[in-house]
């Protein structure tokens, strides 16, 4: 599938970044979550690199997000910037402090809005038992708060960076509560949407909180089944959209996959843009990483066999270097098909293979992986939790790495597995399609196994197939040599993204 009408980006090399020539933008992002501060899934990973990037590019960048609980002024050496910011809402003015550091050890600057009221609590979204009660208020004031910092630094960027629903209302304020403001209307926004299942609904009576006036509440701008709809504010107000891989580009925009804001998304199709994510290969890299027990490049691969060593006497499983281990990273949902795994693990488990869980999520899923621990003590390992170290060892430790989405807007599990030697079992779907080639019959292309049925006889097809080539050890050999040679660095996806700062711009 095409996500765009017309391509607007060029064909990149992966050659070493280097700066564009001529000036480059000042870009702000703004999100609820960047690595390393505060972290649930990939959103916080992609802000947290995607700046390092762009900085290699020219531009000048800078970062908001709110400070929770959990980051600690010490470790992160964090500085009051502003006392007492002064932040207009519908029920009045408010105040927040705001923090700053540095991002790694480059120059560009983070800023923490803190507010306890809102922030000062152990989970970023919410508890175990659901999300907080007042969220609508939490990132209402969040997004007002980032403009108004811009203000108090008299320093105003040419693109606004937003990603998901807890940043869609910045677009809406600009459109509407800072359109007279001079400084302000050269501003333009982006907004990035890095998984269309959560989109900050809320009830009506939150919109005189935000400030927003009863106009803004009709079906074409925030109004969504009776409800305020906070991802729809930033599909409807923003420059231009995008989402983190092409085929997922295109999925969003039909019944599937649309999650009810398809029709939006088609009105602004010439609008939307899928650029895929990239992983930080400092981070995430078998050659240098000191947590794994062996470091191997693509040349000496061989060496990986000391990570299964390792993993699987950590996991209390016996070492057969014939049997080939599969990883399993990820959150256990539905989302990541956890449905399907459920309808065929006893077969699964009845193949010569060895299965490493990692990973939270449902109970049932909880409950049904200790069980099943119970049953196949010497097949099955799991780990309810997420564990950093852990994770790189199974990347680093497995042969293969299972992930059958039934939908993936990027992912980064199959990018980090392969760079570590894991081949991927994929469905065919968003960013996995994007990334991730079915071996071919004879063997001698692709980097993968990939389903395209969301059925668990086709997810138990290729886990077999995977199995049988695994038996074949030239052609093991080189279908991982091809997976370790994939570059998914942020080197092409940087430029992409200066490319569509540049197109916002002149629109």
């Amino acid at each position: 599938m095409d996500a765009f009408k017309k391509p607007l980006f060029k064909k990149e090399d992966s050659s070493a970044l280097s700066p564009v020539q001529g000036p480059q933008p000042k870009i702000l992002l703004v999100a609820s979550e960047i690595y390393p501060f505060a972290k649930t899934g990939g959103l916080a990973d992609v802000v947290g690199a995607l700046p390092l990037a762009l900085i290699k590019l020219g531009c000048e960048v800078a970062l908001i997000m709110p400070k929770y609980k959990s980051v600690s002024p010490e470790k992160y050496r964090l500085k009051y910037e502003i006392n007492g910011l002064s932040v207009p809402m519908g029920m009045g003015d408010m105040s927040a402090d705001v923090l700053s550091t540095r991002l790694g050890d480059t120059q560009i600057k983070v800023y923490f809005v803190q507010c306890d009221r809102y922030f000062d609590r152990d989970g970023l979204y919410g508890t175990p038992e659901g999300d907080y009660h007042d969220n609508a208020e939490r990132f209402a004031f969040f997004c007002r708060s980032s403009l108004e910092l811009l203000r108090a630094l008299d320093w105003y960027p040419d693109v606004i960076h937003l990603n998901d629903w807890q940043t869609g209302l910045i677009p809406a304020y600009l459109k509407t509560l800072y359109a007279d403001q001079k400084a302000y209307q050269k501003i333009k926004t982006l907004f990035t949407i890095h998984n269309m299942a959560y989109q900050g609904l809320f009830p009506k009576y939150v919109l005189p909180m935000t400030g927003l006036r009863w106009e803004e509440f009709k079906q074409e701008k925030l109004e969504f089944y009776d409800q305020v709809n906070y991802l729809k504010a930033g599909l409807v107000y923003s420059d231009a959209i995008n989402t983190v891989s092409p085929t997922y580009a295109a999925e969003i925009k039909t019944d599937e996959f649309g999650q009810g804001l398809q029709g939006v998304l088609n009105i602004r199709s010439e609008d939307l843009h899928g650029i895929l994510n990239g992983i930080d290969y400092e981070e995430w890299n078998p050659s240098t990483d000191k947590e794994i027990p062996a470091q191997y490049t693509v040349k000496n691969h061989d060496r990986k066999i000391e990570s299964k060593v390792k993993l699987l006497n950590e996991m209390g499983l016996e070492f057969k270097a014939k049997t080939p281990v599969i990883g399993l990273v990820s959150r256990l949902s539905d989302q990541k098909g956890f449905d399907l795994i459920s309808e065929i693990i006893e077969p699964f488990l009845a193949m010569d293979v060895q299965l490493v869980v990692l990973g939270t999520g449902d109970a049932r899923y909880h409950e049904m992986f200790q069980a099943l621990q119970q049953r196949f003590p010497k097949k099955l390992a799991v780990n309810l939790k997420y564990d950093n170290r852990l994770a790189k060892l199974i990347y680093a430790g497995s042969d293969m790495f299972l992930m059958p989405s039934r939908f993936e807007p990027c992912g980064l599990g199959q990018m980090i597995a392969m760079k570590y030697g894991s081949i991927p079992l994929v469905r065919k779907t968003g960013g996995l399609s994007d990334t991730v080639e079915n071996l071919s019959l004879e063997g001698k292309k692709g980097t993968g196994f990939v389903f395209e049925n969301y059925q668990s006889e086709d997810l138990l097809f290729i886990i077999r197939r995977a199995v049988e080539a695994f038996g074949q050890p030239k052609i093991w050999k080189e279908l991982v040599q091809r997976a370790m040679t994939k570059d998914f660095s942020w080197t092409a996806s940087a430029r992409q993204y200066l490319e569509l700062y540049g197109y916002i711009r002149r629109k």
